[in-house]
């Protein structure tokens, strides 16, 4: 059998969310891996470094700036002949493009899946990670998003795959990317930070999330947040972790003032190690959690930096 495993990169190298996707791609036959971009070479030169990549495919061309998903669905369909699995990792950016390549196949999408049983069957975690469903489909090809946190990562050495040029299919026309805004910042990427130390409601307002900052900087972690604070307006919503936010799993995991609801329970339960500091003792949070401490924040997370030297 034959995998197409769609990169998500930044035109220069490959993002970690693609090695996990490459894990589960090996798993189901021989792996090439499509880089859509634009000035993409180095990106493609990456991906034919990644263990147990046969071969890679470069589309480089201006309608894949920015991965619109018109354009890139497009592209896959095309390309998509010789191969029995398409896969992209359960990001923005696969959820964006994937349903689409989905039906224009006239394929069933099976989303999200943590294990691969055999060729035709996965398992995929529902109600909110509550239960896992095993799912089986009888479609000629099988469209399919990884969850990055059930796989580990490919390693980016070792593989010599050879690097081929695809024609692009050129521009639908039906959308066209007017802006965006990226917020930038030297601490690591959230889903791929080893260390993560979310804030919750509890944490009061935005400007107490300094408290956390401080922490973080020691530690080296990334900022996480629970919905309840995002929608409150104390963070961003691209720091949200939980169902309807991002997936982490990190080797630490520090919760601040978060109950433990379970939306933001599916973001962050697969964590190595969590921690939850909140003032509640009955918090749901302490469920999950492998060491808990029941103190006001305020006092918690100032004698926690300090001791962190």
């Amino acid at each position: 059998m034959s995998v197409l495993v769609i990169a998500e990169h930044d035109n220069a190298s490959i993002k970690d969310a693609t090695l996990n996707t490459v894990t589960a791609a090996k798993e189901l036959g021989d792996v090439t891996v499509l880089v859509a971009g634009n000035g993409c070479a180095a990106a493609g030169e990456a991906a034919s470094k990644i263990d147990g990549v046969v071969k890679v495919l470069v589309a480089d061309d201006a309608a894949y700036d920015h991965e619109i998903a018109e354009n890139m669905s497009t592209l896959v369909v095309s390309l998509a002949g010789d191969f029995t699995h398409i896969l992209a990792p359960a990001t923005a950016n696969g959820r964006n493009f994937m349903p689409r390549i989905a039906a224009l196949l006239d394929v069933a999408q099976i989303s999200d899946i943590v294990k691969v049983e055999s060729a035709d069957t996965f398992v995929r975690p529902i109600y909110a990670g509550n239960a896992m469903a095993t799912v089986q489909t009888s479609d000629a090809k099988k469209i399919i998003t990884v969850r990055t946190t059930g796989f580990d990562a490919a390693a980016t050495e070792g593989g010599s795959a050879a690097v081929e040029s695809v024609a692009p299919a050129g521009c639908s026309g039906k959308s066209t990317l007017i802006g965006e805004e990226l917020s930038k910042s030297e601490r690591p990427e959230l889903t791929s930070a080893k260390v993560v130390i979310s804030g919750g409601r509890g944490m009061g307002n935005g400007e107490n999330f300094q408290l956390l900052e401080k922490v973080a900087d020691k530690l080296g972690a990334a900022i996480g947040a629970s919905r309840a604070a995002v929608d409150a307006g104390f963070v961003p919503n691209d720091l949200q972790v939980g169902q309807t936010g991002k997936i982490v799993a990190p080797e630490l995991y520090i919760a601040v003032g978060i109950s433990g609801a379970i939306q933001h329970l599916a973001g962050m339960k697969d964590s190595k190690v969590i921690v939850a500091i909140n003032k509640d003792e009955e918090a749901p949070i302490f469920q999950v959690a492998d060491y808990g401490l029941v103190a006001d924040l305020f006092e918690a997370v100032p004698e926690l930096e300090k001791e962190l030297g």
